[in-house]
């Protein structure tokens, strides 16, 4: 079957906007896949396979080709899918051709880095508003954007029609800065803070601690060690099946 475009994406003059109801695993691996396709543009591919695709997203390709058959996707048989059109299927599912205007609270360490990544703007984001509470910060220039006063960010949500917020400040003051962004209509935040924050319905909030997840990847050293240091290096299971257990 060919690769068509899902109704009311971009390039269909006319056509209502329609979204698929995409299982929340399939909308978590499709930056993903949007990721390895921009990487295979860039070195001059036209079209990729679904295992070529797998294999540069890091993803089961049985698991794939279900991912983006929710999107109306499916290639051709014997050629694979056009990449262009991919990205621009996906593109429109995860609403990145708007360019959405991200506000930056917490400009210390973590955030200055953050405000400092060009990054953003290749992946459908522009950093439109720097904001701290120390008024020591007040007024430094990052990237291009002067840092404002949190107090400012009405103001700055209002001039920079901000869409998502966010917050990498300490966790102390996390909390009340979720609580301003949603005050000004932000409902979507990522919070870098190591707390977990209180939203009304309908905000949406991804988190990211970087300390969890070097403990999760602690967990598979200790577990490797674990494994290593049984007799013969064997595996608990195969120790079980060599004694006949």
């Amino acid at each position: 079957m060919s690769q068509h475009r899902h109704p009311g994406a971009p390039g269909r003059a006319g056509a209502v906007p329609a979204l698929p109801d995409l299982p929340e695993a399939t909308v978590a691996r499709l930056p993903e896949y949007l990721r390895a396709l921009h990487n295979l543009a860039d070195d001059g591919h036209e079209t990729v396979s679904s295992e070529g695709l797998s294999a540069a997203a890091g993803v089961n390709s049985a698991k794939l080709r279900k991912d983006l058959s929710h999107l109306g996707s499916y290639g051709t048989r014997g050629v694979g899918y056009d990449v262009a059109l991919l990205i621009e299927q996906i593109e429109y599912v995860l609403g990145l051709t708007q360019r959405r205007a991200v506000a930056l609270v917490g400009v210390g360490n973590l955030g200055h880095a953050l405000a400092g990544y060009d990054g953003f703007a290749g992946r459908g984001f522009r950093i439109a508003a720097l904001l701290d509470a120390d008024a020591s910060l007040v007024g430094e220039v990052i990237n291009g954007l002067v840092v404002r006063h949190v107090d400012e960010l009405p103001a700055v949500a209002a001039e920079e029609s901000i869409s998502i917020g966010v917050i990498a400040t300490p966790a102390a003051a996390a909390q009340r800065v979720a609580d301003q962004l949603v005050a000004v209509g932000v409902t979507s935040i990522l919070n870098f803070a190591p707390c977990v924050l209180s939203v009304p319905e309908g905000v949406d909030v991804r988190k990211v601690d970087l300390a969890i997840e070097l403990q999760i990847l602690s967990f598979h050293e200790h577990r490797k060690a674990s494994l290593t240091a049984l007799p013969g290096g064997l595996a608990a299971n195969d120790t079980q099946e060599a004694i006949g257990t």
